[in-house]
């Protein structure tokens, strides 16, 4: 609830959009509810109050919502640019590994290193079984799969240090599978990239 990215903050603003809606209906449905209780007995308008009230205002407001959230999902696919970096993430029984495509060689255990205020895809695989790959404040949810890559793309809004960990269950480890990443600005993500302590 604390975005500190673009992609974040756009999957904040939806969950409180979903929130908005479900509680519209729920609302809704229970003044109905209410209306029913202390309606005059013999009248004859159920099929009006159940399916034009009962079922169209939630399915109208539901649609909406799916409308809302496959506009926003389309907005969170990676695409192509030429500012964005790519890193490679590999899990495994429990720990991460981090290749940089602008460093060639160069791998990190456990902490993920990114320049803030640029995007960048974090290519996900894994060496065994299935794990989850997730920074909450910067990004969605993605898993990890044996015998694929997934793409996830990552943005800090600003230098500092972000905790990630794998949110699926793969084992007695799987409480400690837990990552940093450390967003860099400019002059410490070329540091980084000269291979400087950073």
């Amino acid at each position: 609830m604390h975005p500190a990215g673009p992609a974040a903050a756009t999957i904040a603003t939806l969950w409180w959009v979903l929130l908005a809606g479900a509680t519209a209906i729920f609302l809704f449905v229970a003044g109905l509810i209410v209306l029913a209780w202390r309606r005059a007995p013999g009248k004859s308008d159920e099929r009006v109050f159940v399916v034009g009230l009962g079922l169209a205002f939630p399915l109208v407001v539901l649609a909406a919502l799916l409308a809302y959230g496959l506009f926003i999902g389309e907005r969170l696919l990676p695409r192509a640019g030429p500012d964005v970096v790519t890193v490679q993430a590999e899990a495994r029984q429990w720990a991460w590994r981090f290749g940089y495509a602008d460093a060639p060689g160069r791998v990190t255990e456990g902490v993920l290193h990114i320049p803030a205020g640029r995007p960048v895809d974090v290519a996900i695989t894994t060496a065994d079984v299935i794990h989850a790959f997730w920074v909450p404040r910067l990004a969605g949810k993605l898993d990890a799969v044996p015998g694929r890559v997934n793409v996830l793309r990552i943005e800090a809004g600003s230098p500092g240090r972000y905790e990630g960990l794998g949110s699926e269950y793969n084992g007695p480890g799987y409480r400690d599978h837990r990552f940093t990443v450390v967003a860099h600005d400019p002059a410490g993500w070329d540091r980084f990239l000269q291979d400087e302590t950073p």
